[in-house]
This record gives C-alpha cells, sequence and structure tokens, in this order.
C-alpha cells in the first residue's frame, strides 16, 4: 500500500458506542467483535472488527451503516479478520464538514488498515460503498486481493450518463439547506422511499431495521453528510477517470446485481474497470440484499472469497483418487484427464489441476488467457512452442522439468510411448482457444 495516511485507534466497550435499537434482527454482530474508534484522514471512524484469517473489509452504502453487514461478518469471521467501518458522516463515525469525495474517503479506509495493522485485504462494498471501494482498489492496487462490488454504479464509469437518466434516482441532486429542510424531522418517510422503492419485497427490510437506521440519519449532521456523498459524485467522476486511465483493476472482481436491480448490469459496468470480471445476480432481491435475501449473499461472497488457495495437502494416492474433470481436460483432448487439485480454473483465483495423458497423445497448438506453469511428474512429456505443432520445435522433458505457458502464447505437446503426468499452476478464469487444428 502507498499515501497511507497516520492513523490512531482508541478501542471502546461496545456499549459506550452502540446506539439504536439494541439486538435489532440481522444488525447483532457477534459477541468476540470488537468496536473502535478510529482517528483517520483527519475524521474518526465507528470500526468493528473480529475473525482471524486474510483480512476482508466491508463497506456499507447509503440508508444503512455497516450494521448492514452483520450476517456476512459471523459468516467471514469463521476464516478472516473482518473489518466493517461506518463511512465518513454516517452511522457513529464523526461528521466532518468536507471530504465526502471517494477518493479521500478511500484514504479513511487506509488509515483505518494501517491502523490495525493490516497491508492486503479482500473488498466486499455495497451502493456508496462500491465507489469509496473503487477508490481504494484503484489508489491501492497491490494492497487488495479480490473484489466484490453489489448493485451501484460507479461515477463516470460506462454507462454512467445513461444511468443517470433514470428517474428513480433523483435523489442524486437532491441536496442543499432547503432539502435539508424539508427532510428534518421527517427522515424516516424519506429513507422509506428508498427501501421500498429499491425492493423486490419491502416487507423483507424490517421494522426493526428501518427505526434503527432512521434514527441513525436522524442525529445532527446525519442528513447533510448523507446529502455530502450525492453532491460529491461530479468529483467522484473526474477521479474515476483518471483511475481508468491509469489503467483497469487487476485482482479478481466478483460484480454481484439484485435480480430485480442492478442483476448482471454490474458486471457490464465493471467490465470497463476491471480485466477480471465474474457477474453473479442475487436472487429474489432488489437492491437491499443482506435484508432481502441474506443467505443467497453470504453464499455468493463467501464462495468468491474463498476461491483461492487454503491449507491442504494430497499424497499421491489422494490425487489419483479425484474424480476427472467432467471435460477431456483443459486442451480439449479425448482420453486427456484432468484433476482438480486446488481452486477452481474457470473461477477467478489460483487454481493447480493434474493432466494425465495416454501414449501417443497429440495436443495442438492452443492458448490460455492466463500465465501457467508446469511440472513434469512422471512418463515421457514433448513440449513446445509456436502457432502450429513442429517436431523439430519440440523439446522433451523427463520428470522434474518445468516449464512455462505464458499468457496467449501458443504451445504444443506431445507423449511417447509412455503416456505423461503434468501438475499445472495458474490464475483463474482460464480458458483454452486453439490455432488451427
Amino acid at each position: 500500500m502507498h499515501r497511507l495516511v497516520t492513523a490512531t485507534m482508541t478501542v471502546l466497550a461496545a456499549a459506550t458506542v452502540l446506539a439504536g435499537p439494541a439486538g435489532a434482527d440481522g444488525l447483532t454482530f457477534p459477541a468476540d467483535f470488537t468496536i473502535a474508534r478510529i482517528d483517520t484522514n483527519g475524521t474518526t471512524l465507528h470500526v468493528r472488527t473480529g475473525g482471524q484469517g486474510p483480512a476482508v473489509v466491508l463497506l456499507h452504502g447509503y440508508g444503512e451503516t455497516g450494521d448492514m453487514w452483520a450476517p456476512l461478518a459471523a459468516d467471514l469471521a469463521r476464516d478472516h479478520r473482518v473489518v466493517v467501518p461506518d463511512l465518513r458522516g454516517m452511522g457513529l463515525s464523526a461528521r466532518p464538514a468536507g471530504g465526502y469525495d471517494k477518493k479521500t474517503q478511500a484514504e479513511d479506509i487506509a488509515g483505518v488498515l494501517k491502523a490495525l495493522g493490516i497491508d492486503r485485504v479482500d473488498l466486499v462494498t455495497h451502493d456508496i460503498g462500491n465507489m469509496v471501494g473503487y477508490a481504494f482498489a484503484a489508489e491501492h492496487r497491490d494492497a487488495v486481493r479480490r473484489f466484490v462490488l453489489i448493485d451501484a454504479p460507479l461515477p463516470g464509469v460506462g454507462p454512467w450518463e445513461e444511468i443517470l437518466k433514470n428517474p428513480l434516482l433523483w435523489h442524486f441532486r437532491f441536496g442543499g439547506p432547503d432539502m435539508e429542510r424539508l427532510v428534518a424531522g421527517r427522515e424516516r418517510i424519506y429513507l422509506d422511499r428508498f427501501w421500498n422503492e429499491f425492493s423486490a419485497h419491502p416487507d423483507r427490510f424490517t421494522e426493526a431495521s428501518r427505526a434503527h437506521y432512521a434514527a441513525l440519519y436522524a442525529a445532527p449532521g446525519a442528513m447533510h453528510a448523507g446529502f455530502a456523498q450525492f453532491a460529491a459524485f461530479d468529483r467522484d467522476a473526474i477521479d474515476n477517470k483518471a483511475f481508468l486511465a491509469a489503467g483497469k483493476l487487476a485482482m479478481p472482481v466478483l460484480a454481484l446485481g439484485g435480480e430485480t436491480s442492478f442483476g448482471l448490469g454490474m458486471a457490464e459496468v465493471m467490465g470497463y474497470a476491471a480485466t477480471s470480471v465474474t457477474g453473479g445476480v442475487v436472487p429474489d432481491a432488489g437492491h437491499w440484499i443482506m435484508e432481502e435475501n441474506p443467505a443467497a449473499t453470504v453464499a455468493l461472497v463467501g464462495d468468491f472469497l474463498r476461491a483461492g488457495l487454503g491449507p491442504n495437502r494430497l499424497t499421491p494416492a489422494a490425487m489419483a483418487a479425484l474424480a476427472p474433470a467432467a471435460a477431456p481436460g483443459t486442451s480439449g483432448v479425448p482420453g486427456l484427464e484432468t484433476r482438480v487439485l486446488f481452486g477452481d480454473p474457470a473461477r477467478p483465483g489460483p487454481y493447480t489441476i493434474m493432466l494425465t495423458v495416454p501414449a501417443r497423445t497429440r495436443i495442438a497448438a492452443h492458448r490460455h488467457r492466463d500465465d501457467r506453469t508446469a511440472v513434469v511428474v512422471a512418463g515421457e512429456w514433448r513440449f513446445g512452442y509456436g502457432p502450429a505443432a513442429s517436431a523439430a520445435a519440440l523439446e522433451s522433458l523427463p520428470p522434474g522439468s518445468a516449464y512455462t505457458e505464458p499468457s496467449d502464447m501458443p504451445h504444443f505437446a506431445e507423449t511417447g510411448d509412455a503416456g505423461a503426468t503434468v501438475i499445472i499452476s495458474g490464475t483463474g478464469p482460464s480458458d483454452t482457444t486453439y490455432e488451427v487444428r
């Protein structure tokens, strides 16, 4: 990470900082989570932390606070260190006069991580949290392993101008002193509009949750800070275009949309901003995915974050006992067997596969989108580079040999009178494209 700001942390007893109805359904974090106030980047954020393992940061959006993530935080804390802040000006975080552009708020998060001694994270974001998360990922690219964005666009990215024409988004331009006077004392009415109109099932956004969030947004200065999040969109669009000019994000990205909200449109948006995007839909849900279908959201996010390599050991006997993949191998050759040892080649993240190739098998020139490395573990393996198979280009690689398959570089192989076993590792999603058969 770079440009990390100075930050300090004060750990508080939960009873001294919790607001709203205690124990409201879907809002209660595990008892072993710690609550802290962390000074960062000229403001102070309310931050919940718990669990052990790779760090993951959960960023909320408008109309909610970090409390929305309680069910997901409980699941991820089984094998992650979970960090859940309230964004600048929202929830129980401080409400400074400015700094509501998302680039500044990204540095708020950077300061929190520095205070916690965390260098690399996964990101899970929703709504305005998407915008803060994108700015963080763009500014600290080496610090983000995986990134999940849920159901909200990015200012200035992809179809942003078309999205702005949607009449449901009139609140993007709703703000200023007169608007604050209109809403003062009517915060619940204003927020009900979001919870009802952006839901597939408004009844699933419970009364307890509505009362909880309405009380937090009715606090002095809270609506002013909320309007400031939207007022910064023009600045955010300029910053995001600069991020795009610096290059797309390279980390694996999962773009989720609610079935009756953004749906697969989230993947379309992120296709403009990242090179490795997997799209997905939270079924039977609108915008409020954690309220409308928390089980599906937790499963989708958890599967994606856990798709990387974890502790595991396989003996040769255990590898041989694995069932071959349904397809005839990444090279599409009949008789060739592929066993997935770790990860999943079809999904973002690291993977390792074992190829068992019969005797006298020829694999025509082909390429893969990802960089791969390989080790010959048994048999007689001949390997070469080029757009067409050539006996002159083949080199015999005995067991113990290693070689690479650079992304989009065509290569070919064959076995002799004995078959061969090769173990290959890469970072998915992988694919196979033949040159000329």
